[in-house]
């Protein structure tokens, strides 16, 4: 059974009914939290039993929002590899480091957006909601246009209009309302929000709503358990809203509560596009919170989020962790990703490339140490964005001959 107690503002801590459908706080329009009777789940769970249980975002039940379990959808979602990647550390030049890539790419619709769906749709649904809407760079859309249909309700997906071709045949595939924006993944984002209230939808923007972020923090959930219930020395993200990064942030602190870790907590690296960096900009200035960035642009969509709704919840794990956020050029990630099919076999999608180029960056200053666990997160598959690697000034065979 769920041990979901209240939702919470993550600004002003203004509590709320954990079984009514909402969005933002009322006062301060930040994101809510799922917040648990801890204390009864550190009695109740049996850290031992766990690798019995369903391999799926389900899998920490008790810690997810659903009562009944009629409600919960599945397509596979999570529980993905954890992979070594001696390889790609070696053609980086730091043969001997701990370093391993979590591969999200084998998730139902190709990348890591499953997870937070898969969660958010079926709590929506279970609270009675039968029409659906938000904007997405792509992955996003897809997900919530399958999860949808799994589930039999109707679905809106906002898009930029130049999203690669194969997020907008997914979404007709699953027979979503498509609707593609001239602008970007903000443009959606108005136009979504002002539809949802319009036409009386739910909307399930990024943090909008509070069961995507518990889809996501599954990622550290797993983690965790993957490395024997320790955690890594340092996380390297990519971040466009970055729920995994909280996501992750917030599956720590309930785990420590729950005594299945122990105080210590991985550096938290944000990677973005040095053509779309609001993270960085504000980390490196001090900021709490993120300007929007003008002119966004970078070919990795997941990474073209001028403003993101999450960008204090963010900003505080950077901190808390004493993490950094970096950014690396479009030519940077693209490299990044060709090295980690060339040197690993994963296809990564340009989202994961961010992260080996800030990696190879970060290990060059020290700022990764000799031998510190490093995990880098691949947020999904390369296939979606297979026209750069057939565009001639794209390809990752460019950058093999480059480096020849």
């Amino acid at each position: 059974m769920s041990l979901f107690t209240h939702l919470e503002c993550s600004q002003c801590s203004r509590r709320y009914d954990a079984d009514t459908l909402r969005n933002l706080c009322d006062d301060c329009r930040r994101p809510l939290l799922a917040r648990y009777d801890l204390t009864a789940a550190g009695r109740t769970i049996d850290r031992a039993a766990i690798p019995g249980r369903a391999r799926n975002v389900w899998r920490f039940h008790e810690l997810q929002q659903v009562r009944d379990p009629g409600f919960r959808l599945s397509l596979g979602e999570g529980w993905t590899p954890l992979v070594p990647a001696p390889r790609l550390a070696a053609s980086l030049g730091f043969a001997h480091d701990a370093l391993f890539i979590k591969d999200e790419s084998p998730n139902p619709t190709g990348s890591f957006k499953a997870r937070g769906m898969a969660v958010a749709v079926s709590r929506a649904v279970e609270l009675g909601a039968r029409v659906l809407s938000a904007p997405s760079a792509g992955n996003a859309a897809c997900a919530l246009a399958a999860y949808a249909a799994r589930a039999g309700v109707e679905a809106h997906v906002y898009m930029p209009a130049d999203v690669p071709a194969s997020f907008v045949a997914q979404c007709r595939a699953y027979a979503a309302n498509l609707h593609l924006i001239n602008g970007l993944i903000t443009d959606c984002g108005r136009a979504s929000t002002e539809d949802a209230a319009r036409f009386g939808r739910f909307d399930l923007s990024t943090l909008k709503e509070p069961y995507r972020l518990e889809g996501k923090k599954t990622l550290g959930y797993e983690l965790a358990e993957q490395l024997q219930w320790t955690l890594p020395d340092v996380v390297v993200y990519p971040t466009g809203g970055g729920t995994g990064l909280v996501g992750m942030w917030k599956a720590f602190d309930e785990m420590e509560a729950l005594g299945w870790i122990d105080a210590r907590r991985p550096r938290m690296v944000s990677v973005q596009a040095s053509g779309c960096a609001p993270i960085v900009r504000a980390f490196e200035s001090g900021a709490h919170t993120a300007t929007p960035w003008e002119n966004a642009a970078t070919v990795a969509a997941g990474l073209r989020v001028p403003a993101a709704v999450g960008d204090a919840l963010m900003l505080r794990a950077i901190r808390e962790s004493n993490g950094v956020a970096i950014a690396v050029t479009d030519d940077e990630l693209m490299e990044g990703a060709g090295q980690i099919a060339e040197s690993e076999g994963i296809f990564a999608a340009p989202e994961g490339g961010a992260t080996a180029a800030a990696y190879a960056k970060l290990r060059a200053r020290g700022w990764i140490a000799d031998g510190e666990r490093t995990v880098l997160f691949n947020t999904g598959s390369g296939m979606s964005y297979a026209h750069l690697w057939n565009d001639a000034k794209a390809t990752s065979l460019r950058h093999r001959e480059a480096r020849r």
